[in-house]
């Protein structure tokens, strides 16, 4: 398919994150954009401002005849949109040309420079500090991002079109559309079990990765993962490294030692190691397509994060309100581990949304036991996102599990009564849910105390 074809880009599920950003990829091109979502939030609100038409109900008499001529006309959707979708089924009926969303950024992606970060964890920071590096170097980039960066307010980034900047989500394998200039690959942890069904297939699918970078290109590997590439880590004998960490002023300070230098005194103001790599694989990918160190280590010290990536929302000397996406026992683990370096002397709850029927049974035990890490621990009920329910599979099982005294399972309106008799000075907030709904009344609630 040629994209310079096509005028008329409608989009099935268009308030989703990697969705959102491709129709604001598609207006920035003057194509006429519209789209269907089932709730209306912040991110269709935005589109909305940019004259994008969305509505909120699986209703073909609700879509603009204009993209019911197939005639120059592209159908996106997202793997969430069911068989069953009214509107879905038309285009299919009607043999539209209809694509999903990994198909299309491919298609976008096939003549540029693509730079690809892949991982099942760590891709929506380390490519928004990727694409925030590049764009203060004045790349000619589009970059398309899994969150909202808060420096541009926005999960698309946008400087010309001759580099792209993107995730390689390896979810449904979506991934395998994109051919990488240079990539990387954060982590390999089992993750997705219901579309893999063991980890095994998730690794055999971040090798199938490795071998979509072209011949020329270059692939990056966190130091230890079973993949041959460049490899980069903390205080390590990587080909790139960080070394001499200090913090000050609540940032890291440290050095990179690249393959050919040492690029010194650089500053980063996001908590927690992981952040650290993902800083540091942002780098090494924007040396090796040619960026000057000095404007590099420029940047990095004025990135300022990931909405609902250790976001704070309260930040006083008695009281601190960390929302975080976190949503795998080795994200909570990341999480975890940024806290306590931050505030090793307070005691912090953990108010968790598990995310996933199946995601919750596969992993109970490894949540289980990183959750236990927290003073105290309050559950939600699992949110499912695209699933039924399982027979067995409760906040409540999952309560059982945690070791820890201070625990317990609770619902939506007793939230904030809950956190009134914490006795924690840091509250958290993690989860992928809707749990992003109640960070806006425990901001509200507790703002006004502190």
């Amino acid at each position: 398919m040629n994209l310079n074809n096509i005028h008329n880009v409608y989009f099935l599920g268009i308030g989703g994150i990697g969705m959102s950003a491709l129709a604001r990829y598609f207006h920035a091109n003057k194509k006429q954009v519209a789209g269907y979502d089932k709730t209306q939030t912040d991110i269709t609100d935005g589109l909305g401002v940019l004259g994008i038409d969305i509505h909120f109900e699986d209703a073909i008499e609700n879509i603009n005849t204009t993209f019911l001529s197939k005639e120059n006309t592209l159908i996106v959707y997202t793997p969430a949109i069911p068989n069953g979708h009214k509107e879905y089924q038309y285009f299919i009926d009607n043999s539209f040309q209809v694509l999903k969303r990994s198909q299309v950024l491919g298609l976008i992606t096939e003549n540029t420079f693509c730079l690809a970060v892949a991982g099942t964890h760590g891709k929506t920071t380390t490519t928004s500090i990727l694409g925030h590096l590049m764009y203060e170097c004045n790349v000619p980039l589009t970059a398309f991002l899994g969150g909202v960066s808060e420096n541009y307010n926005s999960n698309f980034i946008e400087n010309g079109t001759k580099v792209s900047v993107v995730e390689a989500d390896e979810f449904d394998r979506s991934f395998l559309t994109l051919s990488p200039d240079i990539a990387c690959i954060t982590s390999m942890d089992a993750d997705h079990l219901d579309i893999y069904g063991d980890a095994s297939e998730v690794t055999r699918s971040f090798e199938d990765f490795s071998k979509k970078v072209k011949s020329t290109g270059k692939l990056f590997v966190r130091n230890g993962l079973p993949i041959k590439g460049i490899t980069y880590g903390i205080d390590d004998e990587s080909d790139y490294s960080v070394k001499n960490i200090k913090i000050e002023n609540g940032s890291y300070v440290f050095d990179v030692k690249t393959p050919e230098t040492i690029i010194e005194n650089i500053q980063f103001n996001l908590p927690g190691r992981h952040n650290l790599s993902n800083a540091l694989i942002a780098l090494a990918m924007a040396v090796e397509y040619g960026c000057p160190h000095w404007q590099l280590a420029k940047a990095l010290a004025s990135y300022k994060g990931v909405k609902r990536r250790f976001t704070y929302h309260i930040k006083t000397e008695d009281f601190v309100f960390i929302d975080d996406y976190a949503h795998h026992p080795e994200e909570i683990n990341a999480v975890h581990q940024a806290v306590r370096e931050m505030y090793p002397d307070k005691k912090v709850l953990a108010v968790f949304q598990p995310h996933l029927f199946s995601r919750t049974r596969d992993f109970v035990d490894d949540f289980a036991k990183s959750l236990s890490q927290f003073d105290e621990v309050i559950l939600l009920d699992i949110y499912p996102a695209r699933e039924l329910p399982i027979e067995g599979v409760t906040s409540l099982w999952l309560l059982n599990k945690i070791d820890n005294k201070n625990k317990k399972v609770v619902s939506k309106k007793d939230l904030l009564a809950e956190i009134h008799d914490s006795r924690s000075q840091i509250v958290l907030t993690i989860g992928a849910g809707d749990i992003g709904e109640e960070v806006k009344k425990i901001k509200k609630e507790f703002t006004v105390e502190s």
